[in-house]
């Protein structure tokens, strides 16, 4: 994990320009990297962190403890082959999308409502609800899985030849929601290796004063 961080650090720097505004801040992302543009929806947005150096928690995640189940501690590995990733790496995942690259999808899959107050610049929502597989509606997790995430229905068996990375966060390390979505995908054949988790999700997000935004309309 700890070369992973850094080979993305690395490659956000050279690869990202950096205005010089940018380049004067207080409170970086990492140390050569004082933030990154992406696009949320056709808006550009610039992702840094509160210049604010004694801003204090969203009272929204302030909260440190909550009913276990449902609300319990995820492990670090998720599963096989899902590689869990940081901050950095979800920027790296968000400029690519952001350049164009339409292999790549980064996924809320928190509740509207949870989404309303505030989620990641760049970041598509797809409702845990609606993607519950074996649960939600059948031809609503169909949809979703062909218009979305680029997967195939062939004489009835799923094609993921051409299906998307996708890059899934929802509240944090006790929310079960994008946990219960990729174990999902992994039971239908969804390759693990294109399966991302951002463990942290919006707690850690919140945590570390990185920007967030309102749900694209």
């Amino acid at each position: 994990m700890k070369l992973r961080t850094v080979l993305a650090a690395s490659t956000l720097f050279t690869t990202f320009a950096l205005s010089t505004a940018a380049a004067a801040l207080d409170v970086n992302i990492a140390a050569n990297l004082p933030s990154v543009d992406v696009m949320h929806g056709a808006q550009k947005v610039t992702i840094m962190r509160n210049q604010d150096q004694k801003n204090t928690l969203n009272p929204d995640f302030a909260k440190t403890s909550r009913k276990c189940p449902p609300f319990c501690i995820q492990p670090g590995e998720l599963a096989t082959g899902v590689e869990t990733i940081g901050e950095l790496e979800v920027l790296h995942y968000l400029k690519k999308m952001s350049d164009g690259d339409k292999s790549i999808l980064v996924v809320d899959s928190r509740t509207p409502d949870w989404v309303e107050k505030g989620t990641i610049p760049g970041a598509v929502n797809i409702p845990w609800d609606q993607l519950n597989i074996g649960k939600s509606d059948p031809i609503t997790v169909q949809e979703i899985l062909e218009k979305q995430l680029g997967v195939r229905n062939q004489d009835g068996f799923y094609m993921f030849d051409n299906a998307k990375t996708v890059v899934m966060f929802c509240n944090g390390p006790w929310c079960g929601q994008s946990p219960t979505n990729i174990k999902g995908l992994l039971k239908i054949g969804y390759p693990a290796d294109k399966i991302k988790w951002y463990r942290g999700g919006m707690q850690d997000w919140e945590v570390l004063g990185l920007t967030t935004v309102k749900p694209v309309k």
